[in-house]
């Protein structure tokens, strides 16, 4: 009879010297005890984790802000608009809020996105009033452009195309869905006198013009091209081709103007699957001419992991075809919800970066006024919310967006990052030669968690953190100063909270 194999081991190792089989397993054992330990994470009382600085996946162009001014009105004359609410604020308010937003020991936010609305010409070649319907925006750009220079930072400004003149729809109404071919030129022009006026009469340092607001979504409107919900806001239907089309006209338009600095990008569909899967990004990447001129891919980045009408992933694929391309494009998301201003809006935010890889994220309002949204705003997460008797509030979600956005500052690099439990998300970005330090923010979306940090590509011996929680006793509050013992920090992570370490002395 043949021996099984276990016999056959013990028979084959039989007559052997036991000294040099002990010697042998001595040896293994000291191999494997350092690769046991690592694997077990602490006896499986911890979570792997792990950030590599020395890995850098994308460059880091910021995290930003949008003040909406003028959204939904009909009728501006009969009814303005402002919804977010520096209207009824002191000067001393305002300020204060513009200090938390760009200051040094605010959010230090690098983009600001400004709508275009629809008011700005009443008819064929008019003249435009640039300044009637946008006070506030304006104030907000001013002043936060004094903040970030005052601080030896900088402000990166995109405006987006919130809707075209009525006179340029067929439907010669303001949402009208379909742009006259015969205004093509019109709402060029339109684009192009807007940024000049930013430039040159607010000296606004505006970098990007995007060409739509969420203008895939052609089921917004009745077959008439009509819109039949007051609560919607502005905005025109863009096929992918018009996408394309528009993306040449205003780049040579800007050239004619001697904006040659300022880039086009492709307007903003709702999430970035559609992006891609509604055929926006192959639109762009089979137009020779528009590639060539693209200057910048944007996006709404809102999240649903639910299939049906609204399901939208983080998803690159739309944004690797262009890159495929044209491999120094860089990605932007230009709104995406607050969420329920917790830490799964970070964990949002660790899709767009880490599955969409995006170069920067810039959040839907982020100061509201309730009362000025027709039927309630359908994402009324903000940072902040002004009251109907001048007065206001910081909300929970200022403070979770703090741990990111004074993380990751231009000029850094998202690097690579890793855990072992899908509550537990960590964003890394390198210093990349700036001032800012090494950083990483580790979200747990779970309960109370130890989690195992193994810091690879960084100089610094310890990290100091700072945490918000979604009890609000913690808003961004010094936690103390961590060690690193042999590449490794150890945290227990309460649940529910963001967590940002700041590498010291790198």
């Amino acid at each position: 009879m043949l021996p099984t194999t276990r016999d056959a081991a013990t028979t084959a190792g039989r007559g052997r010297n036991p000294r040099r089989r002990l010697a042998t397993g001595a040896f293994l054992l000291l191999w494997l005890a350092p690769r046991l330990i690592s694997g077990q994470e602490l006896d499986f009382t911890a979570v792997r984790a792990e950030v590599d600085f020395s890995r850098p996946l994308q460059h880091w162009d910021g995290f930003g802000f949008n003040y909406v001014e003028t959204a939904q009105t009909r009728d501006y004359a009969q009814s303005p608009q402002d919804y977010g609410g520096f209207s009824l604020l002191s000067e001393e308010d305002r300020r204060k809020i513009v200090d938390m937003v760009f200051g040094d020991d605010g959010l230090r936010a690098a983009i600001l996105k400004m709508f275009l609305d629809p008011f700005h010409q009443s008819e064929p070649g008019g003249s435009y009033d640039h300044a009637t319907t946008t006070q506030w925006m304006r104030y907000f750009a001013r002043e936060g452009l004094k903040k970030a220079r005052a601080g030896g930072r900088d402000l990166v400004i995109i405006t987006t195309l919130y809707g075209p003149p009525a006179y340029m729809t067929r439907q010669g109404v303001l949402r009208g869905r379909d742009l006259d071919p015969s205004r093509k030129h019109d709402l060029v022009l339109y684009l192009v006198n807007w940024v000049r006026y930013l430039r040159e009469t607010e000296g606004l340092p505006v970098r990007y013009v995007s060409l739509h607001n969420e203008g895939e979504d052609w089921m917004r409107w009745t077959q008439t091209g009509l819109t039949d919900r007051p609560s919607h806001d502005y905005n025109l239907f863009w096929p992918p081709e018009q996408v394309a089309e528009f993306i040449t006209l205003v780049s040579e338009e800007l050239s004619a103007a001697g904006l040659r600095d300022v880039g086009v990008t492709c307007g903003e569909t709702t999430n970035w699957y559609r992006f891609d899967t509604w055929g926006y990004a192959d639109a762009v990447a089979d137009d020779e001419e528009a590639r060539s001129r693209l200057a910048l891919i944007t996006s709404h980045g809102f999240y649903s992991g639910t299939y049906g009408r609204w399901f939208g992933e983080h998803k690159s694929a739309g944004i690797d075809k262009l890159r495929v391309l044209r491999p120094d494009l860089h990605a932007w998301v230009t709104s995406t919800s607050w969420s329920q201003m917790d830490a799964r809006n970070i964990k949002e935010h660790h899709g767009n970066i880490y599955t969409a890889k995006v170069n920067g994220i810039i959040p839907w309002a982020g100061i509201q006024r309730p009362t000025q949204w027709v039927g309630g705003d359908p994402n009324p997460g903000s940072a902040f919310t002004v009251h109907e008797d001048g007065s206001w509030e910081v909300r929970r979600g200022y403070w979770f967006y703090k741990q990111v956005t004074r993380a990751g500052q231009p000029g850094m690099t998202v690097v690579r990052t890793s855990a072992m439990d899908s509550e537990i998300a960590v964003l890394g970005f390198a210093s990349n030669d700036t001032p800012n330090p090494d950083a990483f923010v580790l979200v747990n979306l779970g309960r109370n968690k130890r989690v195992r940090v193994r810091i690879k590509g960084t100089r610094a011996a310890a990290f100091t953190a700072f945490r918000t929680n979604e009890d609000g006793a913690e808003r961004y509050s010094p936690i103390g100063t961590w060690n690193i013992d042999a590449n490794t920090l150890v945290y227990d992570a309460p649940g529910g909270t963001v967590t940002t370490f700041f590498a010291e002395g790198n």
